[in-house]
């Protein structure tokens, strides 16, 4: 008779918070462009599915998600459907499972839903949690999708070695607040660019970054660089695109990589800026290289445990700033684009 009970409590559906795009994004996102609505879900998973019914703790708002809010011809990113949830990485707790490989119970990260309980069929997209210990919200940042984002494009695309000289874009950021640090250990000298005063002064202070400056204090990007970079740059850890790219690029010395993660300076623009200083390329034997975290995830095992020792041993430290609640979301998301976060943006959804 408990069993049965247990089965009919699981069957039974339960109200879920959800944040849908209620329409195509153009220009800076709005939180209208989002509505929370409140449907119902089963809490159990469909007969014959290996699928995992999860309840989310934490979701992760990104940059990269503005790309998915619009209607593109050529979409880089498979895009958000109006009406629908928005999905999103997150931490999560397994409810009712479909799969040997995971049962209830079982914490994991990886892709879910902005919604208070998700479905998820594609299990190859989410990784059980092997370090409880730590706080599970770093499973949202550093443990997760941003912090195998600063290893993989600093170490396999940059390519550092001990000495180089080494800007980082967006550095107080869920990527570049990592970038910087890894730098640090890995012998660099390491200079961050931020949005406001009290970022800079966490750069020097919290994260242990060389220097710092608040570019939107600077009328002159190329000489801010030069001031603080009279060597030249060997790295340029690129965030941001734009005038900061360009800037850079003039900045760069013999033989330097520039490692392109993310282009939020350009994300919101009806027509993108262009690049003007590309003749360095050629003159200084530039490497310009982009890449695409989920080409890494294969190695996610041995990320997570070399980030684990590092936060153990305090060569690492991470921020994150927290909203409280799913209602939070679009607004959360839409800071991200005025600089209103203060470290790694994650909305809390419900208590661990």
């Amino acid at each position: 008779a408990a069993e049965e009970a247990m089965e009919a409590a699981v069957a039974a559906e339960v109200s879920n918070k959800r944040v849908i795009l209620k329409r195509h994004v153009t220009g800076f996102p709005t939180e209208d462009d989002m509505e929370v609505v409140t449907a119902t879900v089963s809490l159990a998973v469909p007969p014959g599915l290996a699928a995992v019914v999860v309840k989310n703790l934490y979701l992760s708002c990104d940059p990269y998600m503005r790309r998915r809010m619009t209607k593109h011809s050529e979409p880089s990113y498979p895009e958000f459907v109006l009406g629908e949830v928005i999905t999103t990485f997150g931490v999560s707790k397994v409810v009712e499972s479909g799969h040997p490989d995971f049962k209830a119970g079982d914490l994991v990260w990886g892709m879910t839903a902005c919604e208070e309980y998700t479905l998820i069929t594609k299990l190859g997209s989410i990784f059980k949690i092997n370090h409880p210990e730590l706080p599970l919200s770093y499973y949202a940042g550093v443990l997760g999708m941003p912090g195998l984002t600063a290893f993989s494009g600093f170490f396999n695309v940059a390519k550092p070695k001990k000495g180089d000289y080494v800007f980082v874009s967006a550095a107080s950021g869920a990527v570049g607040q990592l970038v910087g640090q890894l730098a640090k250990i890995t012998g660099c000298y390491v200079v961050g660019s931020a949005g406001s005063d009290e970022k800079v002064n966490l750069l020097k202070t919290k994260f242990g970054f060389d220097d710092a400056f608040n570019y939107k204090k600077e009328h002159d990007l190329n000489a801010a660089l030069k001031r603080c970079f009279q060597q030249g740059i060997d790295i340029y850890f690129d965030n941001v695109g734009g005038t900061m790219l360009d800037a850079a690029l003039l900045n760069m010395r013999l033989h330097g990589r520039v490692a392109v993660c993310g282009m939020i300076s350009q994300y919101n623009l009806e027509h993108p800026e262009g690049v003007r200083n590309l003749a360095c390329v050629v003159t200084k034997r530039i490497r310009i290289e982009g890449f695409r975290v989920i080409e890494y995830f294969g190695t996610y095992r041995k990320f997570e445990e070399e980030m684990a020792g590092h936060l153990k041993e305090g060569n690492i430290t991470y921020m994150e700033d927290v909203a409280e609640g799913i209602e939070k979301v679009p607004a959360a998301l839409v800071g991200l684009f005025y600089g209103r976060n203060i470290g790694k943006q994650l909305v809390a959804i419900a208590p661990e």
